[in-house]
C-alpha cells in the first residue's frame, strides 16, 4: 500500500487543527471562572449540533426518515431511555426503506 504524502500532510493537519480547537477551548476555560449563564450555554451546545447534524438528514430523507424521527422522539420523551429510543428509530427507518 503506497501512501500519497498530500494525503498524509492532509489528514496530519486536520489532525492538528482539531486537537488545537479542542485545546485552546480548554486552555481558555482553565484561566477564567465561566459565568452560570455560560454554564447554562455550554449544556445546550452538544443538543444544538446534534440537531444541526440530523435536520437536513430528515428533510432529505422523505417519509421513512420523517416518520423514524418522529418515533425516536416520541419513544425518548414516553421511556426516557435514549438507547430505546435510538433503536426503535433505526429500526423504522430500516423496516420503511426495505419495504418501499
Amino acid at each position: 500500500m503506497r501512501i500519497e504524502i498530500v494525503t498524509l500532510i492532509t489528514i496530519l493537519g486536520m489532525a492538528l487543527a482539531t486537537y488545537a480547537t479542542r485545546a485552546s477551548g480548554v486552555w481558555m476555560l482553565s484561566r477564567f471562572q465561566p459565568s452560570p449563564r455560560f454554564n447554562a450555554w455550554l449544556r445546550h451546545v452538544p443538543g444544538a449540533i446534534l440537531v444541526a447534524i440530523i435536520t437536513p438528514l430528515v428533510l432529505n430523507g422523505g417519509l421513512p426518515s420523517a416518520a423514524a424521527a418522529f418515533a425516536t422522539a416520541l419513544i425518548a420523551a414516553r421511556t426516557n431511555n435514549l438507547l430505546l429510543a435510538i433503536g426503535g428509530g433505526v429500526g423504522l427507518v430500516w423496516l420503511l426503506r426495505t419495504l418501499s
